[in-house]
């Protein structure tokens, strides 16, 4: 028998909430298959099988809280035909026994398996890796033991894989046509989204809606049988209050809005769209270059970056930029570390993979953690500017509304532009009004004199 735990999912997380099992009692599991997804007040995930074989017994119910390496289930060892017989004759187990001694080299059986056992010895050594990043070592025949780990502890991240995978592949680079031949078979699949790309409208709704738009919950019918109908809150919600709460308890909040001319940006974009669509495999929206201009103030005004410590300022030498995704039933904020360091192409990839993984639950628990400032993208739902609420223990938030076209006076004459309102919500027990006009003046200049080259 090979006990399931509930994993210890972040360093700070002692419990979680098995909040559904994704296999009955009695089902064969393979290695790595999602087995139970668990909900815990940094996020929501899907927990993978140990091992394969059959899910003998379910200890811990849906909807119950316990600690970290609680047993929660138990699956029988499926290495075998002969392994399946023991568990039915739980008398026999000293019979087998005597052969304990043969079976220790047993764990080292798989072997010849060649992705398990190199994930088994990375595991060891560098922390636990996720399904995901099993999943890409097998597909890319990828040897874990050569890659360098830049997570806690050393851990293998999805991005120490792909730079890994990338610099394999260097060599095949400097052919350039095969580079752009390979993304055009996939230009098929983009183009649905593309015919809602052409209205500046609607171009930022894809920035939170990949695979599908999240189209808002349409309004439910409610049954009532009384005059009152009493349903528990989910435990995302109950967190997400609990953060709202905390966060309007802890900070000073106070909200500055500019009005931003996103013209210049706009007709780049319309302008490159289909090509980036070809070439990278997924579209490009506005938030990228927000995400630019915003670190670009950031690098100006450091203090932005900084959190509260008592009385102390902790200033943050690495830019790591948060972006609140909703979800069916919440939100969530994944961050995008060294968000400074890539360019709009890197930014928009980050984008549509932390949105995709958010709505998914594929999202690890350090990819929610660390964010030393945040952006959310209202907007794409239509909303022209809000008031956020600050994410702890940041100081700063930057609400981004929706691009629309509108007369505008330009030097005395009336014109069309592309405009667009940024409302950034600050910490006024650090940051005083007229530093957060000058940031947020920093952010509205980069975007109106665009230089930077897209492709």
């Amino acid at each position: 028998m090979i006990d399931v735990v509930m994993p210890q999912m972040g360093e700070s997380i002692v419990e979680g909430t098995l909040t559904k099992w994704l296999k009955k009692a009695g089902d064969h599991v393979e290695r790595d298959e999602p087995l139970f997804e668990i909900s815990t007040d940094k996020v929501d995930t899907e927990i993978p099988s140990p091992a394969a074989g059959t899910l003998s017994e379910i200890i811990i119910e849906e909807g119950k809280t316990v600690g970290i390496n609680t047993v929660v289930g138990r699956i029988s060892d499926g290495a075998g035909g002969a392994a399946a017989a023991p568990p039915a004759q739980p008398a026999a187990a000293p019979a087998p026994a005597p052969q304990a001694a043969a079976p220790s080299p047993a764990p080292q059986a798989p072997p010849p398996q060649t992705a398990e056992p190199v994930a088994t010895v990375v595991e060891e050594t560098a922390g636990p890796l996720s399904p995901l990043v099993r999943k890409m070592a097998r597909e890319n025949n990828v040897d874990l033991a050569q890659v360098r780990g830049t997570g806690a502890g050393g851990r293998i991240t999805k991005q120490d894989l792909e730079d890994y995978i990338a610099s394999r592949a260097r060599p095949a680079a400097p052919a350039p046509e095969p580079a752009y031949a390979a993304p055009r078979p996939q230009a098929p699949t983009p183009p649905p989204p593309q015919p809602q790309a052409p209205p500046p409208q609607t171009a930022v709704q894809h920035v939170v809606s990949v695979p599908p738009p999240p189209p808002p919950p349409p309004p439910q019918a409610i049954s009532f049988s009384a005059a009152t109908r009493v349903e528990p809150m989910s435990n995302m919600r109950k967190k997400i209050a609990e953060h709202m709460v905390f966060s309007k308890h802890t900070s000073a909040h106070v909200t500055t809005v500019h009005k931003v001319d996103m013209t210049r940006i706009a007709k780049m974009r319309d302008k490159v769209k289909a090509s980036f669509q070809a070439q990278y495999g997924f579209g490009l929206t506005f938030l990228p270059f927000i995400l630019r201009a915003a670190t670009a103030a950031i690098r100006q005004y450091p203090i932005f970056n900084a959190s509260i410590q008592g009385t102390d300022i902790l200033y943050h030498r690495d830019i790591n930029i948060g972006i609140a995704v909703a979800l069916e039933n919440g939100l969530i904020v994944p961050v995008i570390r060294n968000a400074d360091e890539k360019n709009i192409v890197g930014l928009q990839r980050s984008i549509t993979d932390l949105a995709a993984r958010s709505r998914s639950r594929q999202l690890r628990p350090d990819e929610v953690q660390d964010g030393t400032f945040s952006v959310t993208n209202f907007g794409s739902f239509g909303s022209v500017f809000a008031t956020p609420v600050i994410n702890q223990p940041q100081v700063a938030i930057l609400g981004v509304g929706a691009v629309d076209k509108e007369p505008v006076v330009v030097d005395d004459a009336i014109a069309i532009r592309s405009m667009c309102y940024l409302a950034l919500t600050f910490d006024h027990r650090l940051i005083d009004g007229a530093l957060a006009d000058q940031f947020t003046g920093k952010v509205k200049q980069v975007l109106q004199e665009w230089a930077e080259e897209v492709m």
